[in-house]
């Protein structure tokens, strides 16, 4: 069974998928972006990475098998088991560990997973038939430098026969030029009492304008009622669960436990597995999530896990 041909389907509407025992592959929405030194334009898309620390079972990645492979859920987990196992082995050997259209995960020198995300597939569907596609400069200075070399060979010819001719025309020019003088200023005269009138009239239209403002602001008899806003509460898709329990007396001696330490703990409601999940707590963002969990990791419960659902 390929389980990364189920993760990569998965990868294009959920954020977050959890491979069990194995680790987390995480989806973060870049804005489109542009290169200056290939000026290559690169659309909207979602960013992948992945963490080692998220391996508990959320029960997304073995409900999707089930229902596709049409098995019982606890098959597809067993099923999920056997291909980390291979995974493992694989990366043990110090191969890389090649998932098509995901990406590579090497384990270095450290026995630290390094994960390469690929470039061949974008999981944001809004940006679906969009591709990158280079736009060559506009190069204007150096135009402008083929124009002024060409201004500076350009030849000048000098006709001395024709001097009479041009004493003439330059005398004709003169007056031309006195006559298009005359009329500009007889042009300019006009604008001017123009624009006179027109700011008078402007005037006059402004004045009205603040008595109907004035009208309006100081005798209005029957005036609107009151608007009463309701400001919505933010959303807190993130959550650090504690534990699931089958019996909802365990889940209330775990929340109340948590309360009493001070955690803004909560008891979920019996999921479809028929557990009940208890958080420590639940949070806006992404890294305010993954903060308190690396905390919770060192310090308190290395079994915490993160779920990402609007609740």
């Amino acid at each position: 069974m390929k389980t990364e041909h189920y993760i990569s389907q998965l990868l294009y509407r959920y954020q977050c998928v959890t491979v069990p025992g194995f680790g987390a592959f995480l989806t973060e929405i870049q804005s489109a972006s542009l290169s200056e030194s290939t000026n290559a334009f690169y659309p909207p898309k979602k960013t992948l990475s992945f963490n080692i620390y998220l391996k508990n079972n959320d029960g997304l990645l073995a409900s999707h098998i089930s229902q596709i492979e049409k098995i019982a859920y606890e098959d597809a987990v067993i099923r999920i088991q056997n291909e980390v196992a291979s995974w493992k082995k694989i990366l043990e050997k110090k191969e890389t560990l090649i998932l098509k259209h995901i990406g590579e995960i090497v384990l270095n020198f450290e026995n630290n997973l390094i994960f390469t995300a690929s470039k061949e597939t974008n999981y944001l569907t809004d940006s679906f038939g969009l591709g990158s596609f280079i736009s060559p400069s506009i190069k204007r200075e150096v135009y402008k430098e083929q124009i002024q070399l060409l201004e500076e060979k350009a030849p000048i010819a000098f006709t001395p026969e024709r001097r009479a001719t041009q004493s003439y025309l330059k005398y004709a020019a003169v007056f031309v030029l006195t006559l298009l003088a005359a009329g500009f200023g007889g042009l300019k005269l006009r604008q001017n009492q123009i624009n006179t009138q027109t700011l008078l009239v402007e005037q006059a239209v402004q004045e009205q304008v603040q008595d109907k403002i004035q009208e309006a602001t100081f005798f209005i008899e029957t005036p609107m009622p009151a608007v009463k806003l309701t400001l919505k509460e933010d959303k807190l898709p993130y959550h650090i669960v504690a534990g699931a329990f089958r019996d909802e007396s365990n889940a209330q001696k775990k929340y109340e436990q948590l309360s009493r330490k001070g955690y803004k703990s909560r008891k979920l409601e019996k999921n479809k597995f028929g557990l009940y999940p208890v958080l420590y707590g639940s949070y806006s963002t992404y890294e305010e999530a993954q903060k308190n969990l690396n905390q919770i990791h060192s310090h308190v419960n290395d079994e915490a896990w993160l779920l990402i659902k609007e609740l």
